[in-house]
């Protein structure tokens, strides 16, 4: 979504300043916040405010995870600060749910639609309607394959799996000797597009260790069900040593699995998105989890509604935004607790 910043090969150097860490820590969140509350926008202009009332736009998530939360404090905080009035709402993961909730919207007559498509494909018809009806549209955390939305928000899904990977090599080289069987948890029936593309970046960095095995790979991308994958994964796989899970709910649900099956020691994961759980993984003295690559909610939430207020005005955005992941790592338990602390006071409205 058409400046695109991409995220390098992360790596943390021994004897970096505290500085430096919390920095780094907080780049998710607190930078963002302070950022955008003193300069309105990425690019440092103000979107134009309506001289007669609020703006309405309406936002349509896809799921409630902490993820998605996040997203949501950075839209309620964009509208609080340019006085739009936010109309909320959630697919839960259905197309006929979101393209309902399209076609209501547009009835209702808003005046721009933020949406986190579920399809590239089937998402398009009922946005083209509202946009056919003269709604400006912008997606987040996700896109749609045709040229009218306004301008598409996003992770860079590749480099969310390449990041982690690099963790994930140097963990293996370092820890296995070069050698280690795989198991993959992902949500490419979800949503194939990102999904696919986390994948992909991971799967780069494995290639490169010629000792990988990759023995399985299946779907789960909410917590209950990762767990029961991965349970039956250890079962039926009993030298997979070595998991990475795409999501956040993946994370979870494996890194549990490993702690229930007491494989903590024998089985290690790496993952993606950070929440104050898997901050808790992190620091937790099991062992099990080792690094994720989380995103940047809130900025994505922020940068949403503040792209469709200007869209509104007619004032110029970019395309495509593309923002970088942040790696963390048990390596590094300053840095995560500091982190999940920031975490633990947005939650709480502080």
């Amino acid at each position: 979504m058409m400046a695109t910043r991409v995220a390098g090969e992360s790596s943390d150097i021994e004897g970096t300043s505290k500085m430096k860490r919390c920095t780094r820590a907080l780049a998710m969140v607190t930078a963002t916040v302070a950022v955008m509350l003193l300069s309105g926008c990425k690019d440092g202009s103000t979107p134009t405010a309506s001289g007669e009332g609020k703006t309405r736009i309406a936002a349509i998530l896809f799921q409630m995870d902490q993820f998605y939360r996040m997203v949501e404090m950075g839209m309620k905080a964009a509208a609080e600060q340019y006085h739009v009035d936010l109309l909320m709402s959630n697919s839960a993961n259905s197309i006929d749910k979101e393209i309902s909730l399209v076609d209501t919207y547009t009835t209702q007559g808003v005046q721009a639609m933020a949406v986190a498509p579920l399809s590239v494909k089937s998402s398009i018809p009922a946005l083209k309607r509202a946009h056919d009806a003269g709604i400006p549209i912008v997606t987040f955390d996700g896109y749609v394959e045709a040229d009218f939305p306004k301008s598409s928000i996003l992770s860079d899904q590749v480099s969310l799996g390449r990041t982690t990977g690099v963790a994930a090599r140097r963990y293996i080289e370092e820890k296995l000797g070069g050698k280690a069987k795989l198991a993959l948890i992902e949500y490419i029936s979800l949503a194939p597009e990102p999904g696919g593309m986390r994948v992909q970046g991971f799967k780069e960095e494995m290639s490169k260790l010629p000792g990988v095995e990759i023995v399985v790979e299946q779907d789960a991308w909410l917590a209950p069900d990762a767990v029961d994958k991965v349970a039956s994964i250890l079962t039926a796989y009993p030298d997979v040593n070595v998991i990475w899970a795409a999501n956040e709910g993946g994370t979870v649900g494996a890194v549990t699995a490993v702690r229930n099956a007491g494989q903590a020691g024998k089985v290690v994961v790496f993952g993606t998105d950070m929440s104050e759980e898997i901050a808790g993984f992190l620091l937790a003295e099991e062992n099990i989890l080792q690094a994720v690559t989380g995103q940047k909610p809130f900025e994505i939430g922020f940068q949403t509604i503040v792209t469709a207020l200007k869209s509104v005005h007619g004032e110029p955005v970019e395309t495509r935004v593309t923002l970088p992941g942040v790696l963390f790592t048990r390596e590094q338990p300053e840095e995560v607790a500091e982190h999940r602390a920031v975490l633990q006071k947005m939650s709480a409205g502080q």
